[in-house]
């Protein structure tokens, strides 16, 4: 009996050794059986959470709900507020540099497991390169699903907390206004639907719109100072605009009796203006017709009696003029003839012997008569005038 006791004693002291030697922490250091194959290499990614729920080592990491590693460890982060999981995937997993994690349930009462995935394309997270061995996946990048127990919760503060009795309230009296308006009710919801349809149809704008309003917010927030300033300028315009708003009143008032009388104006005149206008359809077709015409004609004006090409000549304050005169003694004497005015009248000296003689202002007789005077004869061979002088001067007869 002795010898059964020592042998007792011995094997539970090595027993204890053995225990204590191995380090063991518990079921969570002992793999779970059918877990993700993590290669002769995987590599480890430490990931922040704000809150890990129930999640435990040896918990599957999935991507695309294919298991692809296991999680190691789980700790507190050095800011003392976060959790730190320690995860280990298989090498041949590629995820990008800005991956992001979410904590998933496989379903209502089963097992978390960490979901790792690429960023989606509308958030600004730098996709370039390869997540690797020792990166880290900031608190921002992470997120959690839904407990039941939260959905539980909820629902029990809506039962218990008179939730229910505030919902037949709201059904009555939506039942007690829908009544009798049915027609109302399907247009307000027609309506609705084509309000929803042209927002979709529209999307594209309001997501352009918005991502206006947001660079225009952000050029105001740097801006800030400077609005400040404005701002503050502004009150003195106020004080002014309220010491004036007496007559700011009496302006608009007057506006307003100056519209009416406008408007009556307009009203009265109406059929006149607008017979005005369409008498003047044909000049200002006819202008149309003109097209580049008119304008070229325009060019003129400056340079009137002369071509727009004169102004060329112009040089300074002197201008470059060649003129041409084509002289004929005999067709000049001929229009002198057949002018009913006496062309030496302005001539120094034989304008006193053409004129009336001023002795006399009865009597308008010339001392040289001129032709067209009814005593002015052509003189023939020998004979008295001017007309045998004119032939022997210009050489030919008349």
């Amino acid at each position: 009996m002795r010898r059964l006791r020592t042998a007792l004693a011995a094997a539970s002291a090595a027993t204890l050794l053995v225990i204590g030697g191995c380090g063991f922490s518990g079921a969570h250091d002992i793999p779970l059986p059918g877990g993700a194959d993590l290669g002769d290499d995987p590599y480890t990614v430490r990931i922040h959470f704000r809150d890990v729920l129930d999640l435990v080592p040896q918990a599957g990491v999935r991507v695309g709900e294919v298991p692809v590693g296991t999680v190691e460890e789980i700790k507190l982060a050095d800011d003392g507020w976060t959790a730190e999981v320690v995860v280990s995937v298989n090498r041949d997993v590629e995820l990008p540099a800005g991956a992001i994690a979410n904590l998933r349930q496989s379903s209502l009462l089963g097992e978390k497991y960490v979901e790792l995935a690429a960023p989606p394309e509308s958030t600004d997270t730098p996709a370039a390169g390869r997540l690797s061995d020792g990166d880290l996946i900031p608190v921002e990048r992470t997120n959690r699903s839904v407990e039941v127990e939260e959905v539980l919760g909820a629902l029990s503060m809506l039962l218990n907390g008179g939730g229910v009795e505030q919902l037949n309230t709201i059904t009555r009296e939506l039942g007690a206004a829908l009544k009798g308006n049915s027609p109302d009710v399907k247009a307000l919801l027609r309506n609705a639907e084509e309000l929803v349809r042209a927002l979709d149809e529209q999307s594209s704008d309001i997501t352009s719109a918005l991502d206006s309003l947001n660079r225009l917010s952000s050029t105001l927030s740097t801006q800030r100072d400077k609005i400040a300033v404005a701002v503050e300028d502004l009150s003195p315009g106020l004080e002014v605009l309220e010491r004036q708003r007496g007559q700011l009143v009496d302006m608009l008032s007057a506006l307003d009796n100056l519209s009416e009388v406008a408007v009556e104006t307009v009203n009265a005149s109406q059929e006149d203006l607008v017979a005005n206008l369409e008498a003047l359809l044909p000049t200002l077709r006819k202008l149309a017709e003109a097209g580049a015409d008119l304008p070229n004609a325009l060019e003129l004006l400056l340079t009137y009696p002369f071509t727009d090409a004169a102004a060329e000549g112009v040089k300074g304050d002197y201008m470059n003029l060649y003129l041409e005169l084509d002289l004929n003694l005999k067709e000049i004497l001929a229009n002198l003839g057949r002018s009913r005015q006496n062309p030496l009248q302005n001539l120094p000296i034989v304008g006193d012997l053409t004129n009336p003689r001023e002795t006399d202002p009865e009597d308008t007789s010339s001392l040289l008569p001129l032709p067209g005077d009814e005593d002015y004869t052509e003189g023939g061979d020998g004979g008295a005038g001017l007309g045998g002088l004119i032939d022997e001067i210009v050489g030919g007869d008349r």
